[in-house]
């Protein structure tokens, strides 16, 4: 059975060659059609604008992943021939040089933005300046990184409490056991345990915003101390 959509979007079907329509149809790819896997948007994007071509989707947990776009093979090798001469001139390699240029820096801007709001959001005591510092550039080096999925990378919230998100993502892999804990696989009880020890790390932190005296067994103060590592 084929679709009239020219441009559908579909799941992986039950078997090669065969995709699902949101109404549980199932479909079998047109002769002729090749899969174009994701990876390369320009060339995505240009095969859809092509004329009839069916989007392949996969939702696990919250996020959703392309499998790719089944399109007629020449279609697809007509786009990929217009899209390797198009790479091959000078003009587009200086226009690819131009773009990383812009990308980093924006990355170098937003890693100072984010360090800036993670050092706010601590708030140490000024006894604890240096460790304040140390700690902040750990968790922006950790939660920055294009492509690292934390919570750093989103813009549903604002910075402010990325920042303060991260610290706790990061204290709660430095400072306590959380890594290590066998947790029943029971429904809400992995949150709950974040939450325990994300009052944890609240309290931790308090005793350096008011200047508290900190001894070498403190587990922030030997995790900064320790190598870096990462967090989730």
């Amino acid at each position: 059975m084929r679709a009239n959509n020219t441009a559908t979007t579909f799941t992986p079907g039950p078997a090669a060659n065969t995709v699902r329509a949101v109404d549980g149809r199932v479909h079998t790819v047109p002769d002729g059609w090749v899969l174009v896997p994701p990876g390369d948007a320009a060339l995505t994007r240009r095969v859809r604008a092509a004329g009839e071509s069916w989007s392949v989707a996969e939702k696990r947990g919250r996020k959703v992943f392309s499998r790719g776009v089944w399109a007629p093979g020449t279609t697809v090798e007509r786009v990929k021939a217009e899209l390797e001469a198009e790479r091959s001139t000078d003009a587009y390699a200086r226009r690819r040089e131009a773009d990383a240029g812009r990308r980093e820096k924006a990355q170098a801007e937003y890693v100072e933005e984010f360090w800036l709001a993670v050092r706010a959001f601590l708030n140490f005591h000024t006894d604890h300046a240096e460790l304040a510092d140390r700690l902040a550039r750990a968790v922006a080096d950790h939660a920055t990184p294009v492509g690292s999925g934390t919570v750093a990378r989103t813009k549903r919230i604002p910075v402010e409490q990325r920042a303060e998100a991260a610290v706790i993502a990061w204290l709660r892999h430095q400072t306590t056991a959380y890594d290590s804990m066998v947790i029943p696989r029971v429904k809400g009880k992995r949150r709950e345990v974040r939450r325990m020890l994300a009052r944890r790390s609240v309290e931790l932190l308090g005793r350096y915003r008011r200047g508290e005296p900190i001894s070498e067994s403190c587990p922030l103060y030997r995790a900064l101390k320790a190598p870096a590592s990462g967090a989730a």
